[in-house]
This record gives C-alpha cells, sequence and structure tokens, in this order.
C-alpha cells in the first residue's frame, strides 16, 4: 500500500516542484527555460535583421517615404537656411517646397537599392558579432549594419540620386532659386552640393528607420513576426528579469 501510495503522489510532486525549478531559472509554464542554441541566436537574429530591413526600405523607398516621415524628411540645405527665407518672403514659398519634395523623391528611390547590400553584410556575421549584436543594445545591429555597408552604400546611392536628379529635374528647379537668391546685393552666393547632401541625408534617414525596426523588435513582443523571433528574443526578455 506504501508503495502504491507512493506513485500516486509523485505526479503531483513532479508538478510543483517543475514549476518552482522553471521560477528558480526565470522561465514560467510554457516557455522553453534554457538558452536558446547557437543555431537558434543566429537564426534568430539574422530574421530579426531581414524583418527590419524590409520594413525600413519599404517604408523609405514608397512614395513619400522620406517626405511624409518629420523623422527622416530632407529639408532644404541647412547652410542656405537664410536663402530659404529670403526666397519664400520674396513670394517663391511654391518652387521651395517643390525643390524639397524633389530632393526627397531622390532619396526614396535610391533607398530601393538598399536592400541586397544590407543582406550580404548579414551573410558575413561571425557568430561572435551574432552574439554582441543580440546582447547588445537596443540599435546594436543597426550599428553594425553601418559599420560594414556605409561605404557600399554610398556607391551604389550616389549613381542613383544623380540619375534621380536628372529625372526629376531638380537643378532646374535650383538653379532659378540659387539665382534669384544671389542676385540680391550683399548677400554671400550660396552653391551646395545637392548630390552629397542628399546622399548623406539618404542614408541617415535609412539607418534612423532600421534604427527603429530593430528597437521594436527587441521591445514588442508583437513585432515578432515568427517563432524563432519569439524564441530567442523572449528568452532574453525573460533573462533580463532575473
Amino acid at each position: 500500500m506504501k508503495i502504491k501510495k507512493f506513485f500516486f503522489l509523485l505526479p503531483a510532486f513532479l508538478i510543483l516542484n517543475g514549476c518552482d525549478v522553471l521560477t528558480q531559472v526565470g522561465g514560467l509554464p510554457g516557455i522553453n527555460p534554457l538558452p536558446p542554441s547557437e543555431a537558434e541566436v543566429t537564426s534568430g537574429l539574422k530574421s530579426a535583421l531581414e524583418v527590419g530591413i524590409t520594413n525600413a526600405v519599404k517604408l523609405t523607398s514608397e512614395n513619400g517615404g522620406f517626405f511624409n516621415n518629420s523623422l527622416i524628411r530632407i529639408p532644404f540645405p541647412p547652410e542656405a537656411a537664410r536663402m530659404e527665407r529670403t526666397l519664400r518672403d520674396m513670394g517663391l514659398g511654391a518652387q521651395v517646397d517643390q525643390f524639397v519634395r524633389t530632393m526627397n523623391a531622390a532619396a526614396e528611390e535610391a533607398s530601393k537599392k538598399a536592400t541586397p547590400i544590407f543582406v550580404n553584410a548579414i551573410r558575413q556575421m561571425t557568430f561572435t558579432d551574432v552574439v554582441n549584436i543580440w546582447r547588445g543594445d537596443s540599435t546594436a545591429a543597426t550599428q553594425y549594419l553601418q559599420r560594414t555597408t556605409s561605404d557600399q552604400l554610398r556607391q551604389a546611392f550616389t549613381p542613383v540620386i544623380k540619375e534621380a536628379i536628372d529625372k526629376v529635374e531638380l537643378t532646374a528647379l535650383w538653379n532659378p532659386l540659387a539665382k534669384a537668391y544671389n542676385n540680391i546685393p550683399f548677400v554671400t552666393p550660396v552653391n551646395p552640393n545637392l548630390e552629397n547632401f542628399i546622399t548623406d541625408r539618404a542614408l541617415e534617414g535609412l539607418f534612423t528607420m532600421v534604427a527603429r525596426e530593430e528597437a521594436a523588435i527587441r521591445r514588442d513582443p508583437a513585432a515578432r513576426v515568427n517563432d524563432i523571433l519569439k524564441r530567442v528574443f523572449g528568452w532574453l526578455d525573460n533573462e533580463k528579469k532575473q
């Protein structure tokens, strides 16, 4: 009878103590308390980057992706801020606005070239890179991509920006504005390099959006759109609560 009683009580003992063990290691019933494997971490991080990149490129390359986003909208060249104010005072506000919209359209066109460059950088990651990024801060992956892709992106963006400038006749919009301003007595003539200015701002805007997507995946479980993201970043969330 004692043996039968022991086996009758054993399942309840295991269930109760199993929950205690899960609590001790930071887990919860239904959540795998074991650390993700190397393969899971690698797959999870690369999946996070692919999701973030896809979303960021989609957002920046669509019509109005830069112009309609106050975070990344490219303004009138700051070194010509006085010129902008003067032109608006002269009644040329509509032409200034069209020039700004056209600059942003050029950046939106260039952003379409970013995905294959990002993908190549992801493929070259070492496991050390992966772990450091996984355990890093909210923009660790974005920082990695900035270090490893900025030069390539600039090379890819520059001809696209130049082509877009020609296609939308941005110079034709700029020249009358510059001429109208530079003809004013005693002003310092302005002539910023529009290709460099737009390329710089396009890269800044793209990385801004990549960083936002990365932070969302790290912070918000709802942004983890597949099982491997839930597993890898969910476990990390759980660990940080200890």
